[in-house]
C-alpha cells in the first residue's frame, strides 16, 4: 500500500504541490478575519458565576474599568501651589479621555461643611494657584484625615496623589477602544511631565492592564517567533546535516502556521495572550513529525538506496508511528477544553488543528519536496552514539530501572508542596512598564486588588434604615481591621460627615443618624449639591435598596484572597440585616485558578485514558500498552515534583501543562515501541536485540526531536508574559524527563517484562 502511495506521489508530485499550495493559500486567507482579544474578561467563560456577579454589580452601579494616574512630586510634597494647580488642570483634562464617565481626585473631591444652618458642598481645591500657605496646610489636614481619600487618592505621607478616571467602555469592540484610551492617557501624562519635569507620573488601572496584555503578546510574537524559527532551523541543520531537509522543514512549518491561523479566522476564534505561543508550538510539532521521516530517508540514502526506495522504506518504518503521535498529541491538546478559561480552550483546539495540518503536510508535501530537491548531504560520521547508549542501558538495566524509579519517588514527595497561588499582576514581569507603575502605586498610594460588595437591605429605600446602616458600618469596620485591607469606601462615611455638618461640624456628631428620615434628607440634600458626573450612582442603586462598598487590598495571592473572602462570607452569614457576595477582577482570577486545577485533572485523566486505549489497540498488546503508561506519566509527575521543590506555585498557566504535554511526551514512547515491536515480530529478535535495534534506528530521531522540542519551548522562558514563560519552562522540564525515561527506563522495563519464555 505504501509502495503504491509513494509511486503515485512521485508521479504526481508537481500537481500535488500545486494543489496543497492552493489549499494553504485559501486557508491562510482567513487571517484577514483574525481578531486579537486583550480584555481580561477573555479569561472567563460567559457562564462563569463570579463574572456574572461582577457584571451584575457593574450594571447596577458603574463600571470598574479605569485609568489611574499617580502623581509623585520629586520633593515628596503634594500640597504645593505648583502640584495642586497641575493636578487641578489635569483633572479637568482627564474628562476628555475617550469613554470617561467620572474623574476623581483630591481637587474635585466633594467636601461638605457647615455654614450656619446650611451645608456647603464644593470642590476641596479650586483656584489652586491662589492658595496661601495656611490654606494649603488646612487642605492637607482635611485630605489626609478624610477616610474616603487617604490610601485611595492621597498617601498618608502626602507625597503621592492620584487621579482616577472611570470608563464606560463599549461592550463590543474593546480592541479599538482600549488603545484609544491608553493613547490619550499616555499623551496627557507626557504633556504634564514636559510642563512639570519635577513631577513623576505613573499609569495603571484596568484599561492599562488590558492594553499591556495586547502589547506584551505582540512583542512576544514579533521577538520570540523569529528567534525560535532561527534556533530550530540551525539546530535541525546541525543534527540532520542536510540543506534539503532544512528547506523542506521550513516550508512545512510556514504552511502549517499560516494555514492554522487562517482557519482560526474562518472559524471565528480570536487570538489572545495565552494563544500567542501557538506559532511556536506548531513550529515545534511540525518539525517533530518531519524529523522521523527525514532521518530514515537520509539514512537509507547513505546506505545506497535510490530516492523512491528510501522514501518507501522511511514511510514503511514511520507512517504508523507518526500517525499515532499526531493523533495522541491532538488528544492531549484537545483535553485543554476541560479548562474553565476560554483562551486555553482556543489554544488547545488550534494546536490540535495545527498538529493535524502538520501531519497531513508531512505525509504529502514533505515526500513530494524530498523527491524534487537535491539530496546532497555529508557522509555519516562514524560516531555510534546510539549503539554505545544501547549497550550501556542493556548492561546496567537493573541499576537504571531502580535508580530512575527512585528518582521519580524522590520527586513525587515534593508534589504536595505545590499550591495554587496565582497573582494576575505577576503575569507581567518587572521589565513591563505597567508592572513597574503598578508596583510603585501599591508601594506608595493604594492597592491594586479589590473586592466589591453590593449590600442588599431587602426593601426599597432600605439604605436609610438605621439598623441597616449600623450593620453596614460594622462590616466596613470589620474589613478595616483585617491586615490585608488598605482602604474601604462606603456610603456610611458620607452619611457620618453629613450628620456632623448638620450639627455645626461638631466632631462628636461624626456618627450615623438615629432617624431614617434624617438620613434620607441628608442624602437628598447632598445629592442635589453634587455636580454632574460626581453623583452617588456608583454607591447607591436606583431604588436605594442596596449600596456598594469597595475594599482596596494589598497585592494578594489567590490563596490569600480566597481566605479573606471566606472570612468575610462567614461574617455575613451570621447577619440577618445585610447580605451580599464578593466580586471583583482579582477574585474572579482567584476562583478560576482553583476550578481550573480540578477541571484539568479530569481533562488529563480523560486524555490519558484515550491515549492508553489508542496505544493498546495500535500496538495490539495490552501488556505493552500498559507498560507505555509508565514513561508517559512519569515525566509530568517528576516535573511537578521538581516544580514543587524549586517553585511551589501553581498558576493558571501551569495548571494546563500536564494535559497539554501528555500527547507530546507519548511521541518518543510510540516511536521507540514501534521499532522495538518491529524487531520482535518481523525480525524475530529477542528483547535485548530489539532494544538495540530500536536505539540504532530511531534513537537519533528521538534525540533530535527532543532537542528541538526542548530548545523550542525553552525560548518561551524569555517571554515577558508569565503565563507563557511558566508554560515554556515546565514543558521543557517535562520533555527532558520524557527523554530520560524513554531511553533509561522504558528499555529496562521491556527487557524485564517482555522476555522470551
Amino acid at each position: 500500500m505504501i509502495d503504491i502511495y509513494i509511486n503515485w506521489l512521485s508521479r504526481w508530485r508537481y500537481g500535488l504541490i500545486f494543489l496543497i499550495l492552493v489549499l494553504v493559500i485559501w486557508a491562510a486567507s482567513g487571517m484577514r478575519f483574525l481578531q486579537f482579544k486583550s480584555d481580561y474578561r477573555m479569561f472567563f467563560s460567559e457562564d462563569n458565576l463570579q463574572l456574572l456577579a461582577f457584571e451584575k454589580l457593574q450594571d447596577t452601579y458603574t463600571k470598574s474599568d479605569n485609568v489611574l494616574f499617580a502623581i509623585a512630586p520629586k520633593d515628596g510634597n503634594v500640597f504645593t501651589v505648583e502640584v495642586l494647580a497641575m493636578l487641578e488642570k489635569m483633572t479637568e483634562m482627564a474628562w476628555q479621555m475617550p469613554y470617561s464617565s467620572r474623574v476623581d481626585s483630591i481637587t474635585n473631591f466633594q467636601y461638605s461643611r457647615a455654614v450656619e444652618d446650611d451645608i456647603i458642598v464644593e470642590d476641596l481645591i479650586s483656584d489652586a494657584e491662589q492658595l496661601t500657605a495656611s490654606q494649603l496646610e488646612q487642605i492637607q489636614k482635611i485630605a489626609v484625615n478624610e477616610p474616603l481619600l487617604v490610601k485611595n487618592l492621597i498617601s498618608p505621607k502626602a507625597h503621592v496623589t492620584g487621579i482616577n478616571v472611570i470608563l464606560q467602555l463599549p461592550d463590543q469592540d474593546q480592541s479599538s477602544a482600549i488603545p484609544n484610551v491608553v493613547k490619550f492617557a499616555r499623551d496627557l501624562a507626557a504633556k504634564m511631565r514636559d510642563e512639570h519635569p519635577n513631577i513623576d507620573i505613573y499609569l495603571t488601572g484596568g484599561a492599562m492592564m488590558d492594553n499591556a496584555f495586547g502589547e506584551i503578546s505582540a512583542a512576544d510574537m514579533q521577538k520570540l517567533v523569529p528567534i525560535m524559527f532561527v534556533v530550530l532551523l540551525i539546530t535541525l541543520g546541525l543534527l540532520l546535516g542536510t540543506i534539503s531537509g532544512v528547506v523542506s522543514t521550513t516550508i512545512i512549518i510556514i504552511f502549517s502556521i499560516i494555514a492554522t491561523l487562517g482557519l482560526a479566522g474562518w472559524l471565528g476564534i480570536s487570538m489572545s495572550p495565552p494563544t500567542s505561543p501557538l506559532p511556536n508550538i506548531i513550529m515545534i510539532l511540525a518539525i517533530a513529525d518531519s524529523v522521523h521521516i527525514m532521518a530514515s530517508f537520509f539514512y537509507s540514502l547513505r546506505e545506497g538506496m535510490a530516492k523512491r526506495a528510501a522514501l518507501i522504506e522511511s514511510f514503511r518504518l514511520n507512517f504508523q508511528a507518526i500517525f499515532l503521535t499526531s493523533f495522541t498529541t491532538a488528544i492531549g491538546f484537545l483535553s485543554m477544553n476541560f479548562s474553565d478559561s476560554p483562551p486555553f480552550n482556543d489554544l488547545g483546539n488550534l494546536a490540535a488543528i495545527g498538529v493535524t495540518i502538520a501531519f497531513i503536510l508531512t505525509i504529502t508535501l514533505l515526500p513530494a519536496l524530498l523527491m524534487i530537491l537535491p539530496a546532497k548531504f555529508p557522509k555519516q560520521r562514524q560516531v555510534p552514539v546510539m549503539s554505545h547508549l544501547s549497550e550501556f542501558v542493556i548492561q546496567r538495566r537493573k541499576i537504571l530501572l531502580w535508580s530512575i524509579t527512585a528518582l521519580m519517588l524522590g520527586l513525587v514527595i515534593f508534589i504536595p508542596k505545590n499550591e495554587l497561588n496565582d497573582n494576575y499582576l505577576e503575569y507581567f514581569d518587572e521589565s513591563i512598564q505597567f508592572r513597574q507603575s503598578t508596583d510603585f502605586i501599591i508601594d506608595n498610594l493604594s492597592g491594586a486588588d479589590y473586592l466589591d460588595y453590593s449590600i442588599e437591605s431587602g426593601e426599597v429605600g432600605g439604605i436609610n434604615d438605621p439598623k441597616f446602616l449600623i450593620k453596614l458600618d460594622e462590616f466596613v469596620n470589620w474589613f478595616r481591621q483585617q491586615a490585608e485591607v488598605r482602604y474601604v469606601y462606603s456610603i456610611t462615611e458620607v452619611i457620618k460627615r453629613l450628620n456632623k455638618n448638620m450639627h455645626g461640624d461638631d466632631s462628636s456628631w461624626y456618627k450615623l443618624p438615629e432617624s431614617r428620615e434624617l438620613t434620607a434628607q441628608y442624602l437628598l440634600l447632598y445629592e442635589m449639591s453634587l455636580p454632574y458626573g460626581l453623583d452617588l450612582n456608583d454607591r447607591l442603586n436606583i431604588d436605594k435598596s442596596a449600596t456598594r462598598i469597595t475594599v482596596i487590598l494589598d497585592s494578594l495571592s489567590s490563596k490569600e484572597l480566597l481566605a479573606l473572602e471566606l472570612r468575610a462570607k462567614l461574617w455575613l452569614q451570621g447577619q440577618t440585616t445585610i447580605k451580599s457576595v464578593a466580586t471583583g477582577t482579582s477574585l474572579i482570577f482567584a476562583h478560576i485558578g482553583q476550578r481550573n486545577i480540578n477541571s484539568m485533572l479530569i481533562g488529563t485523566a480523560v486524555a490519558l485514558l484515550l491515549i492508553s486505549l489508542v496505544l493498546i489497540f495500535a500496538l495490539r498488546s495490552l501488556k505493552l500498552g500498559l507498560i507505555s503508561l509508565i514513561p508517559n506519566l512519569m515525566p509530568a509527575i517528576m516535573a511537578f515534583g521538581l516544580w514543587g521543590l524549586l517553585v511551589g506555585q501553581i498558576s493558571l498557566a501551569v495548571s494546563v501543562v500536564a494535559a497539554m504535554t501528555l500527547g507530546i511526551v507519548v511521541d518518543a514512547t510510540i516511536h521507540f515501541l514501534s521499532k522495538y515491536l518491529h524487531a520482535r515480530q518481523k525480525l524475530g529478535k529477542n528483547a535485548e536485540d530489539a532494544v538495540r535495534y530500536a536505539f540504532v534506528t530511531v534513537g537519533t530521531a528521538i534525540s533530535v526531536t527532543a532537542v528541538v522540542l526542548i530548545a523550542g519551548f525553552s525560548i518561551l522562558i524569555f517571554s515577558h508574559f508569565h503565563i507563557n514563560s511558566a508554560m515554556g519552562i515546565l514543558t521543557a522540564i517535562i520533555i527532558v524527563f520524557a527523554l530520560i525515561t524513554d531511553f533509561l527506563l522504558l528499555p529496562p522495563l521491556l527487557m524485564k517484562v517482555d522476555r522470551d519464555k
